[in-house]
């Protein structure tokens, strides 16, 4: 935690809010993107000013103090206009404009294969193919237009276990373990109730379970608390009975839902903000926030699936409700463990591609880049980056990356928006062209250029010693800026650095 204060120059731009410091030798610029505005909230009038602090969703919290209130209402109201958009095409990925001509933007979406790394896994085979069956999206819109199933998974046994399934996500395969022909799928729960049963769902999971000539049975492994799981027989939803699916073997894994992570992250980050807390109090709130029981949970969710399919042979299919979001968690990261590939920068990038971009994890709806259901948002995939992080702390020599690249993952995630990364320490030179305009309709032009040396070190410090170095975001572009006030602020960094041992088979 971090924290300075000094005085400068707010401007609010389209699309940005930037601080300048009025020290004139080597002044700091500090960029927030609108879209990364979690909330803004505007405190009581003090005798220095009014207060605003915002908080982003990629956790950095910055206090400014206002010398005129009024002034501080106008930001405090457009920043509440502008930080959530209503519609996609309002945010900065539709109006953002990179220095690319049609084909450097063309090969960017051709850059992932996911055709090329099912063969690369040493798919389709004799025992798994390519179906057709929703080229056009037909059967299941969440899922990807290539799916692989079982040679003897028909299409008729295909559409009717679609329809005995939540959402119609069927079981599909998603990580084939090439050395002992074991499968890793996925799919959402049974619509079973108390009694229900379909008999070409069970066709499917026997399909699966044939599929793998090393394991007579295959892992049912449902991520969800099993009474979570029986409340949604409620429902007529639920999850396999062991009676009707021959050859399988049951097993809940006990990963909380959206709501449970979401209340637990928002505990973390009060400890974390809370200023002059002694290291016992620290570690009591980190205790009751839960979120490093969850983000073990999740790890052993994974650590099971490993396991399963490189010691036992067997096949796994992993479910939660949807089949979205804890289920898109554990096989991810059961592939990272499995497969170093995953663990270089490249293959990380297929494996976020995969599991959670094809898959249909709602990254609109978790990580509240719309305005929408606030009951919809929660830190699934922020979960998944804390599990890989834990991991890489425990195996640096296993992973190509580290923190950093998670870091701008989880970044841009929330920005939705290509952006530019200069290292931490550079010069370079900006052209900018502003056109000014304000909240109270007066505008004019003015257009300037500037040269300016900067050193973006900025420390983060927790309970366990160590130094993180985070690398500031600058882009250039058009923009329109306030007329010019002077603020005093306070710039606070908040990173979880929280440890949780696990032992992990790693395969190199």
């Amino acid at each position: 935690c971090v924290n300075k204060s000094t005085s400068g120059t707010l401007h609010l731009t389209a699309t940005h809010l930037i601080f300048v410091e009025s020290n004139a030798d080597g002044a700091q610029e500090i960029w927030i993107l609108h879209h990364h505005i979690g909330s803004v909230e505007k405190l009581s009038l003090t005798t220095s000013g009014c207060p605003l602090v915002i908080q982003c969703r990629n956790f950095r919290v910055v206090h400014f103090v206002v010398q005129r209130e009024r002034d501080c209402h106008d930001i405090y109201s457009s920043l509440l206009r502008l930080l959530r958009p209503v519609s996609y095409e309002e945010l900065y990925a539709f109006s953002y404009n990179p220095k690319q001509n049609e084909q450097q933007r063309e090969e960017g979406w051709q850059l992932i294969d996911l055709g090329a790394e099912f063969e690369r896994m040493g798919v389709p085979c004799d025992q798994w193919q390519l179906t057709d069956v929703n080229r056009n999206y037909k059967i299941c819109e969440t899922y990807p237009r290539d799916l692989y199933v079982p040679i003897t998974a028909s299409k008729p046994i295909i559409v009717g276990s679609s329809k005995f399934r939540s959402k119609g996500r069927f079981p599909v395969l998603t990580y084939f373990y090439q050395e002992k022909k074991a499968a890793v799928c996925r799919c959402s729960q049974p619509l079973s109730g108390f009694s229900a049963r379909c008999l070409e769902d069970e066709s499917m999971l026997q399909a699966i379970s044939k599929a793998n000539h090393n394991s007579r049975f295959v892992y049912v492994m449902d991520t969800r608390p099993k009474l979570n799981a029986m409340a949604n027989r409620a429902a007529g939803k639920g999850y396999e009975n062991e009676d009707n699916y021959s050859n399988i073997r049951f097993q809940f894994v006990g990963i909380e839902n959206i709501h449970v992570m979401r209340t637990s992250l928002q505990k973390l980050l009060e400890v974390v903000g809370t200023r002059s807390l002694s290291v016992n109090d620290y570690l009591l709130g980190l205790e009751s926030s839960g979120w490093l029981r969850h983000v073990k949970a999740v790890v052993d969710a994974a650590i099971f699936l490993t396991k399963a399919v490189t010691v036992e042979g067997a096949s796994v299919l992993v479910h939660c409700s949807d089949g979205w979001d804890r289920t898109a968690q554990v096989c991810s990261l059961g592939a990272l463990l499995m497969d170093p590939f995953y663990r270089t920068i490249k293959g990380f990038m297929v494996l976020i591609e995969k599991d959670w971009i094809s898959f249909g994890h709602k990254f609109a709806d978790r990580c509240d880049q719309l305005d929408g259901d606030p009951k919809e948002v929660s830190p699934v995939f922020t979960q998944f980056l804390e599990c890989v992080w834990q991991l890489t702390e425990q195996f640096p020599q296993a992973f190509e990356f580290n923190e950093w690249l998670l870091l701008q993952i989880h970044e841009h995630v929330h920005s939705c928006h290509n952006t530019h990364t200069h290292t931490r320490i550079h010069t370079h030179t900006h052209t900018h062209t502003h056109t000014h305009t304000h909240t109270r309709i007066h505008t004019h032009t003015h257009s300037h250029t500037y040269t300016h040396s900067h050193t973006y070190t900025h420390t983060y410090t927790h309970i366990h010693t160590h130094t993180h170095i985070h690398t500031h975001i600058h882009t250039t572009h058009a923009h329109t800026h306030t007329p010019t006030h002077t603020y005093t602020h306070t710039h606070t960094y908040a990173h979880i650095r929280t440890h949780t041992h696990t032992h992990v088979l790693t395969h190199s």
